[in-house]
């Protein structure tokens, strides 16, 4: 089959428009639509009133007074947001000032220690550049060399597979679109069949309730009977009174009662609990305080320097014990020591310790505490393993190891790129499957809301149908409104192309 290709252009440009400029065009289309099928026909007021079936009680909707309006105050957020930020700098220089102030009368014991700045070399290439800088030779130069014309490799390789996995993926998801949207012809043709059938039994369904009031013939038929049934049909779930009822407040009541209790219950348990850690604790405190007395007890000259260490750890262990700072005392003036000064200074040590309130750390991990910047390399990376071999090229298990290590990243690499690629292939078949088997599910909701509209937009006009056969109206009148109602239902809105 031929396919003009204007159409296959307009289907191009309307799937590449945003949502608002659909909205835009439909309404421009139904517009046309609606205007298309007003007709005029007489001049006189009574003939457009008959043709357009205009009704001389209706009332617009009440909605129609609504009036929302938006108080525009831009500006408020921006003269808030600066306020805020400088009143947020200057609550910091107060901060600033406040702790300087502080700071000044501090003694130096609970001053916080010095804190060197640990620079961490974490990429391989970072710590290449660094070697290169601090040991320039040609080791250090041949090996950062090839770190990064391995890296500059890597980064191209890794560039173009994830190309190629992008470029198949959208290969595979234009088949999968193109074969849903072929799928959904024969959902959409449900559709609008549907819709063109809905029509059908309308027309056929009031033509033959208005032949009763309108040809002579049928004067003695029944009438009433398409009438009774309209009316019980098109007024049914009207009048209905709200049945919710009020919410009672015992149940609030109870469940504040429930609360409360519950409140009270976990404080309880949570105060036995804080109880039965205390005990736990105050064992444990016993034990560190009988281990020291041990310690005191079997110290000698041989063993003091042991012994000291010992000490020191077990006292700053239980050093916020109530009456800490006498029973060091006391357990170190029992030790069996020679010299009484190794005492003396033994307890203003571990006196100090108890008065600090900060420590320095460890210098193997962040340096000797000097403000200055400290380096240091850990490095989780393959190509530290090639930086390692061309360092000494000598070494077999070098060598071995960036062979292993590079090859199982690749592989690895390989693996979950492989893996995504799959994935995302398979997560947009299912999510097409599920999107026709929606469409599928769908095509009822569409055929009762579509009837749905249709008949809120009818029955008001059958409603005045029955009005002008109470009011007397001649058949040529009653004729001259049942087709207008005929011609808004098969040409009014909603539309079947909707």
């Amino acid at each position: 089959m031929n396919v003009n290709p204007f159409v296959n252009e307009s289907l191009i440009q309307h799937r590449n428009l945003t949502s608002s400029q659909r909205k835009n065009l439909n309404t421009t289309k139904e517009g046309v639509v609606v205007n298309s099928t007003v007709k005029e026909n007489e001049n006189n007021l009574s003939g457009i009133k008959d043709s357009f079936l205009i009704s001389d009680d209706a009332s617009l909707p009440n909605q129609l007074y609504t009036d929302n309006k938006i108080v525009d105050r831009k500006l408020l957020p921006l003269s808030a947001a600066a306020l805020g930020v400088m009143g947020a700098i200057a609550g910091l220089t107060g901060f600033v000032r406040y702790s300087a102030k502080v700071s000044k009368n501090l003694s130096k014991e609970k001053w916080l220690p010095a804190v060197t700045r640990n620079v961490n070399l974490s990429k391989e290439h970072y710590q290449v550049i660094f070697q290169m800088v601090q040991s320039p030779n040609s080791k250090t130069f041949i090996a950062g060399a090839g770190v990064l014309t391995l890296s500059a490799m890597a980064f191209i390789g890794k560039t173009f597979f994830d190309g190629y996995k992008d470029i198949w993926v959208k290969r595979k998801e234009a088949n999968i679109q193109k074969n849903l949207q072929e799928n959904l012809i024969d959902i959409e043709t449900q559709a609008f069949s549907g819709k063109m059938q809905i029509i059908r039994a309308m027309l056929s369904k009031y033509s033959s309730d208005f032949e009763k009031y309108i040809n002579p013939q049928n004067e003695k038929a029944e009438q009433g009977f398409g009438r009774k049934n309209f009316e019980q049909f098109a007024f049914k779930g009207e009048g209905i009174k709200n049945k919710n009822k009020e919410s009672s407040p015992v149940g609030n009541i109870l469940l504040g009662i429930g609360t409360a209790l519950g409140i009270v219950g976990l404080g309880f348990l949570s105060l036995k609990n804080l109880t039965k850690s205390k005990m736990h604790l105050e064992e444990s405190l016993n034990k560190t305080k009988d281990l020291i007395r041990n310690i005191v007890k079997t110290s000698t000259e041989q063993t003091k320097e042991t012994d000291r260490e010992n000490l020191t750890h077990m006292f700053v262990e239980i050093e916020t014990s109530k009456g800490i700072h006498d029973f060091a005392k006391e357990q170190i003036s029992l030790l069996n020591w020679e010299n009484g000064a190794e005492k003396d200074e033994f307890l203003k040590k571990i006196t100090e310790k108890f008065n600090t309130s900060a420590t320095k750390v460890n210098p193997n991990i962040g340096g000797d505490g000097t403000p200055k910047p400290a380096f240091n390399s850990f490095v989780d990376d393959y190509k530290a393993f090639f930086y390692n071999w061309l360092l000494d090229t000598s070494n077999p298990q070098f060598a071995l190891l960036f062979a292993g290590i590079t090859g199982i990243t690749a592989v690895g690499y390989g693996g979950k790129l492989t893996g995504e690629a799959l994935k995302d292939v398979q997560v947009k078949k299912i999510n097409a499957e599920t999107e026709l088997n929606l469409q599928k599910r769908l095509v009822s909701t569409e055929l009762r809301n579509f009837k749905a509209k249709k008949d809120s937009s009818i029955f008001p006009l059958v409603r005045e149908f029955y009005k002008q056969v109470d009011e007397g109206r001649s058949k040529e009148e009653l004729k001259n409104t049942a087709e207008n109602i005929l011609s808004e239902i098969k040409n009014g809105p909603p539309y079947v192309y909707s």
